[in-house]
Formats: C-alpha cells, sequence, structure tokens
C-alpha cells in the first residue's frame, strides 16, 4: 500500500469514526459488553441488497468453508439484519458489518446512509479508492464494526472481490485477540514455562486446564480431555539440515514419524497410534509458506487419524528454524471431537501456538 493511499484511508476512517461515534450509545467506560459468539457476523443492510449480488457477495466471503475439519463449516455464521430493525441491543454484536452504495435509495438503505454526514458521502463520491473502514469498540466494548461502501454496487462488488482475504484477516485477528484473554484469563498450565525453557529453550503459553502427558528434549505433549472434546498441542524438534525439511512430504513424514513414536489414541493398543490422512482427495494436507514473527515458517493444515482408523480429526502445525541452535521446530495442534463442530476448537489451538517463541 502506498504512503499516499494509507493517509487517505486514516482520513476516511477518521471521518467514519467521528460520524458514527457522535450517534453512539455513551463515553468509552459506558459503554456494555460486546454480545454475541465466537464466529458470530452480523450484517446491517437494506433488504433488496440483501438479496442481490452485493448479498450474495458479503455472504459467501464470510460463510465460504474453513479449511480442513471433519465437517463443513463456514468461516463465520453471517446474520442479517434489517437496518429498519437494528435496536440498542443488535448493535452490541461482537462482529458488526454496515454495508450500503449510495445509488440506493430504500428505507434500508437510507437508514445506514444516515450514519454518514454530508462530508464523508462527499468523500465517496469523490474518491472511489474508499469501499472499506474500520472501528472498535463503536457500540459496545470488544467490539470490532466494519464499513463496507460505494458510490454504486458494481464498484463495491468488484473492491469486495479483490479484498476478500483482508477483509475476513481483520476480523480473524480481532477474534484471535478476544480468544488469548480468554483462553489465559485462568492463567497457564503450571510449571509449563520452566519445562518449555529447561528443556527446549523455547517459549509457549499452554492455558491452564491441559496436562503434561510425555516430555523430553525433542518432544512435549499437552493435552486436554472435556466431555465435549479432547484437544492436544505438541512441540517436536530435530536438527535443521536442508531447505528440503520444509517441503510438504519432508513435513508429512517428520509429523508421521513423531506421531509412531509417542502419540497413541491407546496407549495399551499400539497399533492405535496417529499418522497423517492422505487418502481423501477432497481433503488434502495444505501448506503455506508465512512469515511466524519475522521467521520464516510452513504453515500445514490436514487430518489425522489412528492407524486402526478408530479415532480423527483436524490438525494445525507450523515448523520453523531457530538459527542460533541449528534446530527445526515442529508445533501443532490438534482434536478429537466426534459429532461436534470444530471450527472454535481450532481457532482456539491457533491462538496457541502462536504464543511459541524460540529462546534467546
Amino acid at each position: 500500500m502506498s504512503l499516499t493511499h494509507s493517509i487517505k484511508t486514516i482520513i476516511f476512517c477518521s471521518l467514519i469514526i467521528f460520524l458514527v461515534a457522535c450517534s453512539g450509545d455513551g463515553v468509552e467506560g459506558n459503554k456494555p459488553p460486546a454480545s454475541g459468539l465466537t464466529g458470530d457476523m452480523y450484517l446491517v443492510m437494506d433488504s433488496i441488497q440483501w438479496k442481490g449480488p452485493l448479498g450474495a457477495l458479503i455472504d459467501s466471503t464470510f460463510g465460504a468453508e474453513m479449511q480442513i475439519l471433519n465437517r463443513a463449516e463456514p468461516i463465520y455464521r453471517l446474520r442479517w439484519i434489517d437496518p429498519r430493525k437494528l435496536n440498542f441491543i443488535l448493535k452490541q454484536r461482537r462482529n458488526l458489518i454496515f454495508a450500503v452504495t449510495l445509488d440506493q435509495n430504500t428505507i434500508g438503505a437510507k437508514r445506514v446512509k444516515g450514519m454518514f454526514t454530508k462530508q464523508s458521502t462527499d468523500k465517496i463520491k469523490a474518491d472511489t479508492s474508499f469501499f472499506m473502514s474500520t472501528a472498535t469498540n463503536l457500540f459496545a466494548k470488544g467490539q470490532e464494526v466494519l464499513f463496507l461502501v460505494g458510490a454504486d454496487e458494481k464498484s463495491l462488488i468488484k473492491k469486495i472481490k479483490r479484498n476478500t482475504n483482508r477483509i475476513v484477516a481483520h476480523f480473524d485477528r480481532a477474534e484471535q485477540t478476544r480468544l488469548t484473554t480468554s483462553l489465559f484469563k485462568a492463567g497457564q498450565m503450571k510449571g509449563i514455562a520452566e519445562l518449555l525453557k529447561n528443556k527446549m529453550n523455547i517459549e509457549m503459553r499452554i492455558p491452564f486446564g491441559y496436562d503434561l502427558v510425555t516430555e523430553n528434549s525433542s518432544f512435549v505433549w499437552a493435552r486436554q480431555i472435556n466431555q465435549k472434546d479432547d484437544k492436544s498441542i505438541f512441540i517436536a524438534r530435530k536438527k535443521y539440515r536442508s531447505a528440503d525439511q520444509f517441503k510438504r512430504d519432508s513435513l508429512i513424514q517428520f509429523r508421521n514419524d513423531v506421531c509412531k513414536k509417542y502419540l497413541f489414541g491407546d496407549p495399551e493398543r499400539l497399533q492405535s497410534y496417529l499418522v497423517t490422512e492422505t487418502a481423501i482427495s477432497f481433503k488434502p494436507v495444505l501448506t503455506r509458506e508465512i512469515s511466524f514473527k519475522g521467521k520464516y515458517a510452513v504453515e500445514m493444515r490436514g487430518l489425522w487419524r489412528t492407524n486402526n482408523v478408530t479415532m480423527g480429526g483436524p490438525f494445525l502445525s507450523y515448523a520453523l528454524v531457530d538459527e542460533k541452535t541449528g534446530m527445526l521446530y515442529y508445533i501443532e495442534g490438534f482434536t478429537y471431537a466426534p459429532g461436534k463442530q470444530q471450527r472454535e476448537i481450532m481457532r482456539e489451538l491457533e491462538v496457541i501456538l502462536n504464543t511459541f517463541k524460540v529462546g534467546e
């Protein structure tokens, strides 16, 4: 993004935030906490546009299937709100989107456009690069609000299509921030910080409620078993030798070797060890290169099963190198929750994995 575009975006955001803050529900300290479940999204939009191509695009953007789960689940549960029915309670939803174009003049569209000052409306008409603005804690504490605006529907649709990942990523970051706060509210797993520092020279926050299953200088496994789900975090490491170790097949092999040695569905049955599921063509193991806190890393998502096919579920992992020690670290979160929704579990595990740091 250019400096000029960034400055324009800041100016536009200021216009929108000033505008809505003036019509908000009290000063920051008096605002209620945001309501709604993790993964819920509320869209305030005129009914005609909601039923048309713009509504369909926003619905498909947030309703796209989350990658690599046992069962199909959308990234977010999108719920439509008629602007005429937007009340004090609905304004408090944790994830709120307002979408409108200036060429729409129905009652619902006028209600949304009524939030904008004339100065903001003129700005939208004059500079077609403006289409997206965000605000935090607008009507409630812990809330994220997104405005999608355009002079006309055709141009707004085009801009949303070009920025789908950016739009979704904004709410992903917000959910991760909220989850980090809630997951560690009760503290961390007792003694885990010292153990990881002494055994592997690393840092990772693992929430209170997890239990240590296995630990040595090359492998640590922590697990939380509940009535509804079984969640695990493990860390494995070995000497880094070449960039080939980051290839998909090499990471799968490393994972399988570690799982066969340490991870059993039932310790009394040696054929219940975990393997990576590679035989389901429509659920392939996916990898992508990322920056993990400034370090080169490869993210891997896929399904696992026990060797005797009695258990299975999704997993998420990251592989990265500590240049100082020359060690390749593989960190993973996986779950077993048969018949249950797993999207939010995987979001939790992702938050935990992202607390990982190599020692200084």
